[in-house]
């Protein structure tokens, strides 16, 4: 789950990171007021869950409370366009409005789970203000990255090290040690998936201040954080996505054609690729899990066809927990009570295969089989097309 940077700040504050001052506007009033309370030059930020708001005009400076209304008057109600949104963009229903400081250096802060470590890596880089996967990409030697055991925690040494690294040595050593601290604190104790400060600033009077923010959370912990689950803004998700997790299906819209129901997040990856490799394009990761229900697959189908670019649909299920007699049997209810005219078809293995397959033909629906993943993935790609 993903929050605003506003909200990311407020949370940042709580645990006594340094944040510029400000205040969040959902009007070109509130704006003007947020300035003149602030009383010197502010930045006006559009409120969006995506990054390179700079690069689509959604960070605008504002030298007074009447610039500040006018720039936030441009903003709200309008959609941001930025390299992260797609050509439709987001639709801005609130902006922050900041104190501008005196930056003398841009900086890179940032915890992420290392999968392959199974631990906790803190990043950081002199490269602040910048796409980290664009430095990462070209310059993979200008981050810095220190693994941490989550059972000691970040430890001095290791703070001490990332803090030389970027520079920041003699009366920079102590805030910056209190912002990594404070920001792997944050990371640790709300369960998050991602922190990020880009940029970190140095100021030219000395401060090292979390100059933006970015807090994502692993949805699977959210039952320990009501208070954080509370922050979630529907707008800024896709409506399907919305609909599926209201049913604990993993759904994720994408720009194809061909609409994909599997169950495994590794099996939903494998069919988006041999999708492709048949020279199609999937509509969408969709994951119903391992013990799915008739009424879950019901309403995965009815997430699949809401979208309209879907011409066709394969099913890849591999029968496990979910049983082959009961994802058929889920199907076929499924398109009868959905009267479904896309094309649909069918590669399962695994428990009771048999006598799902059976299921399918007594049907009397127009289901196509698919005897393994790539034949399944070329029937239905074929049919895609033609329904184009």
């Amino acid at each position: 789950m993903k929050i605003h940077e506003y909200q990311a700040k407020q949370i940042f504050a709580r645990y006594g990171l340094p944040i510029p001052r400000g205040e969040v506007a959902a009007s070109p009033a509130e704006a003007k007021a947020a300035a003149e309370k602030l009383a010197t030059d502010v930045v006006v930020k559009a409120q969006i869950h995506a990054g390179g708001r700079g690069k689509g005009g959604g960070i605008r400076k504002a030298k007074t409370p009447a610039e500040a209304e006018q720039h936030a008057k441009a903003m709200l109600g309008q959609p941001l366009v930025t390299p992260q949104t797609g050509p439709e963009g987001r639709i801005v229903r609130r902006v922050l409005v900041e104190e501008t400081l005196p930056i003398a250096r841009e900086l890179y802060l940032g915890v992420v789970v290392d999968r392959a470590q199974g631990r906790p890596v803190v990043m950081a880089s002199a490269a602040g203000g910048m796409d980290i996967e664009e430095v990462a990409a070209k310059k993979p030697e200008a981050i810095l990255k220190a693994a941490v055991d989550p059972l000691t925690g970040l430890s001095g040494f290791q703070v001490r090290q990332l803090a030389f690294g970027l520079g920041l040595d003699g009366d920079l050593l102590k805030p910056a040690a209190q912002l990594l601290n404070g920001l792997y604190r944050v990371f640790t104790e709300t369960d998050a998936s991602l922190a990020e400060i880009n940029p970190t600033i140095v100021t030219r009077d000395g401060r090292v201040i979390a100059l933006d923010a970015k807090l994502t959370f692993d949805d699977n912990a959210l039952f320990r954080h009501p208070e954080l689950r509370d922050l979630r803004d529907l707008n800024e998700e896709e409506p399907l996505e919305i609909d599926a997790s209201k049913h604990s299906l993993n759904y994720i819209k994408l720009d194809g054609n061909v609409g994909c129901m599997v169950n495994g997040a590794g099996l939903a990856m494998a069919t988006m690729d041999i999708i492709k490799l048949a020279g199609g394009q999937p509509a969408n990761f969709l994951d119903v899990g391992g013990g799915a229900s008739a009424d879950q697959i019901r309403e995965a189908f009815k997430i699949l066809v809401a979208d309209k670019h879907v011409q066709a649909v394969l099913i890849n299920i591999f029968g496990g927990i979910l049983r082959c007699d009961r994802l058929a049997t889920g199907v076929v209810e499924a398109a009868r009570q959905l009267h479904l005219t896309v094309p649909i078809v069918v590669r399962m293995e695994g428990t009771n295969v048999e006598k799902g397959r059976e299921i399918l033909r007594k049907s009397g629906l127009n289901f196509t089989v698919g005897m393994d993943m790539a034949d399944a993935a070329k029937k239905v790609v074929a049919l895609a097309k033609g329904a184009r």
